[in-house]
């Protein structure tokens, strides 16, 4: 057996979906190497192999599971705790890549395990500090819990909860400023200087350059500093900052930069004045923006707007939580209203949002605008399944996006078998109602997938386990049974000398010879 034919056949096994879970144990053994991380973080897992992960003496496999995005969350709880800080760091931030469209929330009690650890474990490689500094930046904590945190028992979590506070109700926010731990006033008071325009203006000269634009956008600003921006020609910020005050917003809607006047066109504090004054300007953009007034009644609204407008078709930002007015998010019947408007940057708005009814779908689903088709197919749990096919074969950004939707197609593909791109040929490979998989392709990946084709039998996948080209792709096949599985590891994990018996079929008898001859026979 050739080191090339064991690692594909570790890997094909790895993620063979039909590997049970004693098969799948074998490998978190330090003999299969890499081939058991991988499977910990990238496949999903039966129960069994995830307490065998959770339990394991390698901080790599635990490590692993840590960043595995496929697992309930709730069962990677005793990772928050975990003896390595390098696993915790993991279970803080998975650092995916390709960056993902969703990144799933973390439980709550995970969430305070992380946030509330004294130090940052045994091995000593990253502190508790850093560990929450990574979650801070992981996308993994919902605003809801902010929210949460600012009536907990606990001061330390009160004090978190300052971390959102623009996010914060009123109520909320004078409640912290009031709290009666002095740790928890001073962070509350702290934060809170970004809605004190003085103190916005006295706090500006120390941070640092890259960091000023945020300032100018978020908080409080004083006259003499909305001057200052003007004067100094950084007003970018200020067309976007719910805090810029009415004659400041006035000046910005005639400036002579039609960005500027386009992030202000949509504001919803603008006078309707200036809306019809917008909707003359002689940018399309601009006038585009003051058409979408209506509908942004919140700054809620406003931002989610915002972070749809001006992505074309090839986005692929990640979807995170917009910040919310403390008014609320935007509601259904905003959405809905989104859903039927005559402006397509609505139309995407809504198609971005999960939450859309089912008669809604259906029609942005042949909507004329390519954008909302594609938003729709990528961001709604109801997409039709052709509308995803379509969007997987015209567009290769959202690939990798796509494979991961459990709405996706897993049959009905066939009719792309002779596509010129490699990619679509292999999602055809893989269709379990495909007459004859194309394991004798051109492409590696589309013959790795015709293997894996569940159609085939256990005696044609003899042939393609003993060829090199086709071998990770016939581990995989959740047709292989069982006891090949095992007698495939027996031979990886052992070595030589414990070489796997050949294929015997239903009633028949072994066949005479080795892993070639029997290949050979199998093949003609």
């Amino acid at each position: 057996m050739s080191d090339s034919l064991r690692e594909l056949w570790l890997r094909g096994v790895a993620f063979n979906p039909a590997a049970p879970s004693d098969v799948l144990i074998r490998l978190l053994d330090q003999t299969a190497g890499e081939f058991g991380r991988l499977m910990c973080k990238d496949r999903d897992l039966p129960d069994a192999v995830i307490d065998a992960a959770l339990s394991h003496p390698e901080w790599r496999i635990r490590g692993a599971l840590a960043r595995n995005q496929h697992v309930d969350p709730s069962r990677l709880a005793p990772l928050a705790t975990d003896p390595s800080g390098l696993v915790r760091a993991r279970l803080a931030n998975p650092h995916l890549r390709p960056w993902s469209f969703w990144v799933r929330p973390l439980p709550d009690d995970i969430l305070v395990a992380l946030l509330t650890a004294q130090d940052g474990g045994e091995d000593g490689k990253v502190t508790a500090k850093e560990i929450v500094s990574e979650l801070e930046s992981s996308r993994q904590i919902p605003l809801p819990f902010f929210r949460s945190l600012a009536g907990h028992e606990d001061p330390a979590l009160r004090m978190k909860a300052t971390w959102r506070w623009e996010s914060l109700t009123p109520a909320q926010r004078a409640g912290l400023l009031d709290d009666p731990d002095p740790a928890v006033r001073e962070a509350a008071k702290d934060r809170n200087w970004k809605l004190d325009p003085e103190r916005v203006e006295a706090e500006l000269p120390s941070i640092r350059p890259s960091s000023r634009p945020f300032v100018l956008d978020r908080c409080a600003l004083s006259p003499a500093l909305v001057e200052q921006c003007f004067a100094d020609g950084t007003v970018h910020p200020l067309a976007r900052n719910p805090h810029t005050p009415a004659d400041a917003v006035a000046r910005l809607a005639r400036h002579p930069e039609a960005k500027v006047r386009e992030t202000v066109a949509s504001r919803p504090d603008l006078g309707p004045d200036l809306v019809a004054e917008l909707r003359e300007d002689p940018d399309e953009d601009v006038r585009l923006r003051a058409r979408l007034h209506p509908f942004p009644r919140t700054w809620a609204e406003y931002d989610v707007i915002d972070l749809v407008i001006g992505h074309g078709p090839e986005c692929i930002c990640p979807i995170t939580e917009p910040e919310p007015d403390p008014a609320g998010v935007p509601s259904p019947d905003w959405f809905a209203a989104c859903a039927v408007s005559g402006e397509p940057v609505l139309r995407r708005v809504a198609a971005s949002w999960p939450g859309l009814p089912a008669e809604l779908v259906e029609s942005l689903a042949q909507d004329g605008d390519e954008e909302v088709r594609i938003r729709l197919a990528c961001r709604h749990p109801l997409a039709p399944p052709h509308l995803m096919l379509e969007v997987f074969v015209t567009r290769p950004d959202h690939r990798s996006h796509l494979l991961t939707l459990p709405g996706f197609p897993r049959t009905g593909r066939t009719h792309l078998i002779d596509h010129p791109d490699p990619e679509v040929r292999a999602l055809a490979a893989a269709d379990p109602i495909l007459p004859e998989p194309p394991v004798e392709d051109a492409e590696e990946s589309v013959r790795r997938a015709a293997a894996a084709n569940p159609i085939l039998t256990p005696e044609v996948l003899e042939a393609l386990l003993a060829d090199p080209r086709t071998a990770e792709g016939a581990a995989a096949n959740p047709s292989l049974p069982v006891p090949r599985m095992h007698a495939l590891l027996d031979r990886c994990l052992n070595g030589a000398a414990a070489a796997p018996a050949p294929y015997v079929p239903a009633g028949g008898e072994a066949e005479a010879g080795g892993e070639g001859e029997s290949a050979d026979r199998a093949g003609g």
